[in-house]
């Protein structure tokens, strides 16, 4: 006994008639996704390039919208029960050729249709084990992962209060410097000026005493002259006296 025929398997369909593309072509893209649960395929037909996957993916979501509107059902419990491509018309063409002769050319169609039904309850229990454990996996990672952020989040903190730190020690130090600096130049500010008060006050009475110094010489050199030339007189006396 032969099982049921394509058309006549059971659960809610979707399709697309006369579409511009060969049968073959949408066939590989099916061969891919029958059997798969509804979120397996949706993500198996988004990673395809080939262009039967969009046509494809468009049927699908079409059969689910049905499933869960007319029928009552679950997304997360349908599969891809039956998935087939049948020929469309054929449209017959032709290319012009040497010699008046004529190329064909055949512009194929086909309809695709896609089928949905509820999974058995043996394989929504590996399905559901199999979600369980990926989404343990998946909070063991967010976990880890957070933890990794906070404690680079800590480490990045305590190397930022290090550095402040550090800054604010050379600031200190800096200014520590700055003030000895300012210091020291102050006091061989007074230094310089002390000396110049000296070498002023020096000066100014250096000043006031050489004119005494003067006056005492020239004073000597006065008395010195002066009995010179009284002497000078008495010999001139005398010569005088004895030539007389």
């Amino acid at each position: 006994m032969t099982g049921a025929k394509t058309n006549e398997r059971p659960g809610t369909r979707a399709s697309v008639r006369g579409f511009p593309m060969s049968a073959s072509k949408a066939r590989v893209v099916l061969n891919i996704v029958r059997g798969e649960d509804v979120n397996t395929a949706r993500e198996i037909l988004a990673g395809t390039t080939r262009e039967a996957a969009d046509v494809i993916a468009k049927v699908l979501a079409s059969a689910v919208a049905n499933a869960v509107t007319n029928d009552g059902q679950n997304v997360d419990e349908l599969y891809i029960s039956a998935a087939y491509a049948d020929e469309g018309i054929t449209m017959k063409r032709f290319s012009p050729r040497a010699r008046g002769r004529a190329g064909k050319i055949f512009k194929r169609s086909t309809h695709i249709t896609v089928i949905v039904s509820r999974m058995d309850e043996e394989r929504l229990e590996r399905l559901r084990g199999a979600r369980s454990a990926q989404a343990t996996a998946s909070r063991s990672r967010r976990v880890a992962s957070s933890r990794r952020r906070a404690d680079q989040q800590a480490s990045f903190n305590k190397r930022e209060a290090a550095h402040e730190a550090q800054a604010e020690l050379d600031a200190s130090a800096e200014l520590e410097a700055n003030a000895e600096l300012e210091t020291t130049e102050s006091d061989v500010v007074t230094t310089d000026v002390a000396t110049d008060v000296t070498a002023d006050v020096a000066t100014e009475v250096s000043t006031e005493v050489e004119p005494e110094v003067v006056e005492l010489s020239d004073v000597a050199t006065e008395d010195d002259a002066a009995p010179a030339d009284e002497n000078d007189d008495t010999v001139s006396d005398d010569t005088t006296e004895e030539t007389n």
